[in-house]
């Protein structure tokens, strides 16, 4: 598949990028892509939850009443889970949800969301968008020139650019991210994906199978 570089006025260039098809044209794996969104909204979770259980509540340790002959049931330290004022069983504790996925999952899970866009014609390939200084004017210009105004876009650079990442930080649609840092949850989540040209030599680099290169 071969798509127009575009130059950072938004006019085409004279000349295309070709997409490795073991990269971009593979057969998405669903399941894959399930397991690789599932890990990273699991790392994202904090797990700092906690709840007292009997031995963190603050009371006394003394048997509130005689074993025998109340008529009431034998009970013990008013921190018992039972009373009111007791600690909670078996309640939330401090963990870490993060799952684990081997390196050739996480990448096929990459894979399969970049097919994903490749065959529904949302990517977008542009020439290096260097700034010499925050410009969001100048992004605007060029999201509207190729009519992503109203789309959510992922900018994909080769490099990481504080310049351009403070030019799209007003924007609410736009998010700029690293090639090399991209995971299949971002690719799903964007409408659209505008890469830089040498972004997509990375993302082949880096994710193109062994067998096919």
């Amino acid at each position: 598949m071969e798509l127009t570089v575009y130059m950072k006025d938004g006019t085409p260039a004279e000349r295309t990028v070709t997409l490795d098809t073991s990269v971009f044209g593979i057969k998405p794996n669903n399941h894959v892509l399930w397991l690789d969104v599932r890990r990273t909204q699991a790392a994202s979770r904090q797990g700092t939850h906690k709840t007292k259980e009997r031995s963190y509540v603050t009371g006394s340790t003394r048997k509130l009443y005689r074993q025998k002959g109340t008529g009431l049931s034998r009970s013990g330290s008013i921190k018992s889970p039972l009373r009111r004022s007791g600690g909670r069983t078996f309640g939330p504790q401090p963990r870490k949800y993060g799952l684990r996925l081997s390196k050739k999952t996480r990448q096929l899970a990459r894979r399969s969301a970049l097919s994903y866009k490749a065959r529904g014609e949302a990517i977008r390939v542009v020439e290096e968008l260097a700034f010499a200084e925050p410009d969001t004017r100048q992004l605007v210009w060029l999201l509207e020139a190729l009519s992503l105004t109203r789309e959510r876009v992922l900018i994909v650079t080769a490099v990481s650019s504080a310049t351009l990442y403070k030019s799209s930080r007003n924007l609410a649609r736009v998010a700029v991210m690293e090639a090399r840092n991209l995971s299949a949850e971002d690719i799903l989540r964007a409408s659209v994906l505008l890469c830089e040209e040498n972004a997509i030599n990375v993302l082949t680099e880096n994710l193109r199978s062994r067998q096919a290169a």
